[in-house]
């Protein structure tokens, strides 16, 4: 049996990183802030070659871009320096900075669990032209975020490696350039410990979101591809797997070659500034991660396949349909404008939001993600029920969200603010949210079909739909943030509906309460 199968190994993981209400008081966890991880990965005695900052306004409204489908592939589309420089620093650069006693925070263009940002970028690439400096030699490269630039780790076009990793994946063996993203454990589990094997799902989802929108804008195609051979690209970005692990790949762009050949890969044996004087081990992540690991390209292709098929309870005569507004009505503000002002709300007012409001944000964030995982047109692996708080014309209560007929269906009606507050970990955010929007899912289901990879791609499907409901929610001036939950306490609320589901992810929406929100 195919370690993929063992699903022992995600029940025992899932189940022993749940929150509960007796778990965070039985087993508290204090912050050694003397230890907190550096924020950057840093390769010192390689070279940086700086991108460029000045780039080419799109002018594509963000809530076109969230919602718009994947671009064909039949032309071609390469990127130049400065477009991947866009996608880079619109994906995952450093947006802003501030000072203050503890030090410097630096504020990204997604957000992230505990604004600790572990998820690292890596681009193969095809030689890239430039219009402003000199071209980017076909290579492997590290994304350094604090520097905004790139180190080459390995010269010669190694795309082709990529393409047998992913089991002859057709948009990878035809991008020019390829994204690989990566979680670093400790830089998370510092502050969220083993449960940080959830976050790489929702971290990676929402800089994800942001690069298939600003990908769009930009005219490249771009697709999400988590069917690959994990120790093949792991060894080819030379990743100590203790403590780093490739966890997505995304081609953008399109070719009508393919890569003839790649050079030989050696080991790479590169040093790394450290992140801390010291690290703390949590091998239930890595014990999940290796248990979900694809081992060969057969294997890899016959993962790669059909959703399974998922469908809601049909809903009440009563459900409401969403109120989409007009086009011209909707705001026009460019996808990078609302990135560069996204942030993640620290308090919300109690103000109300409106139906359209509301209703733009499911639509825009379900209108379906371009991924190997997941077939066309819709398909999906969570389920999104809401608790909504403060939406004009709309009852107070608990709700499901229904895909296909773009509709909500109250399940209970009442004040539930107190109640989302206590299941979002006894915080006030949810409390005073708007909206609360739980994402759920057929654990059991998903598994059965995917394997144990199935964890990976539920927790990154809800971070890609969390992403999008951020940039629409501030497309219409609006705030978001993303919050943990009491997991068993979250389905249970919205059962019966709920039975037999898993939390997990959960995005707060509203009116932010101060002028300057600040980013995580």
């Amino acid at each position: 049996m195919s370690q993929n199968q063992n699903l022992d190994v995600m029940w025992q993981y899932h189940s022993g990183t749940k929150h509960s209400y007796l778990g965070v008081r039985t087993q508290p966890h204090f912050l050694d802030w003397n230890n907190k991880p550096l924020l950057f990965k840093i390769y010192p005695t390689l070279e940086v070659t700086r991108l460029a900052r000045d780039f080419r306004e799109t002018g594509m409204p963000a809530l076109s871009a969230i919602a718009a489908p994947e671009l064909s592939r039949r032309a071609e589309a390469v990127p130049d320096l400065e477009s991947l420089a866009q996608l880079l620093f619109f994906s995952a650069g450093v947006t802003r900075s501030r000072k203050h006693e503890q030090g410097e925070t630096f504020f990204r263009a997604a957000a992230c669990t505990g604004a600790l940002y572990e998820i690292e970028l890596y681009i193969a690439c095809t030689d890239l032209k430039s219009s402003t400096s000199p071209p980017l030699p076909a290579g492997l490269y590290h994304f350094g975020a604090a520097e905004f630039g790139l180190r080459q780790l390995r010269s010669g076009d190694v795309r082709k490696e990529l393409v047998k990793a992913t089991g002859n994946e057709r948009s990878v063996a035809h991008a020019p350039v390829i994204v690989i993203c990566s979680g670093v454990y400790w830089r998370n589990a510092w502050k969220y410990r083993s449960r940080t094997y959830r976050h790489f799902g929702w971290d990676n989802g929402t800089i994800l979101a942001n690069m298939l929108a600003v990908a769009f804008a930009l005219k490249l195609p771009a697709r999400i591809v988590s069917g690959f051979v994990d120790s093949q690209v792991n060894a080819l970005l030379g990743l100590n797997t203790n403590r780093e692990a490739v966890l997505s790949i995304v081609p953008i762009g399109s070719l009508k070659s393919r890569p003839r050949k790649a050079p030989e890969i050696s080991d790479l044996a590169l040093p790394v500034v450290p992140y801390s004087s010291e690290e703390v081990d949590y091998p239930a992540m890595r014990k999940l991660h290796d248990a979900s690991s694809l081992d060969s390209e057969a294997e890899v292709k016959a993962w790669r396949g059909k959703t399974p098929s998922h469908k809601l309870p049909e809903p009440k005569v009563s459900a409401r349909r969403l109120q989409i507004p007009e086009e011209p009505r909707l705001s026009k503000d460019s996808i990078e404008k609302v990135i560069g002002r996204r942030g993640s709300t620290r308090q919300f007012a109690r103000d109300p939001i409106t139906q359209p409001q509301l209703s733009l944000m499911l639509d825009r964030a379900t209108r379906g993600i371009p991924a190997d995982f997941l077939d066309p047109f819709g398909s999906h692996l969570n389920d999104l029920y809401l608790i909504v708080n403060s939406v004009v014309g709309l009852d107070s209560g608990a709700y499901v969200y229904h895909w296909d007929s773009k509709s909500l269906e109250l399940l209970k009606r009442g004040d539930f603010r107190d109640k989302a507050g206590y299941l979002g970990l006894e915080q006030q955010l949810p409390a005073d949210a708007a909206v609360d929007v739980f994402f759920l899912a057929d654990l059991k289901k998903i598994t059965e079909r995917y394997g144990n990879r199935g964890y990976r791609i539920v927790q990154l499907e809800a971070g890609i739909l969390g992403g999008k409901l951020y940039l629409a929610a501030y497309a219409q001036g609006l705030g978001a943030s993303g919050l943990t939950f009491y997991d068993d306490d979250v389905v249970s609320f919205f059962s019966p509906h709920a039975r037999g589901k898993n939390a997990v992810f959960l995005v707060a929406l509203g009116r932010s309460a101060l002028r300057n929100p600040t980013n995580s």
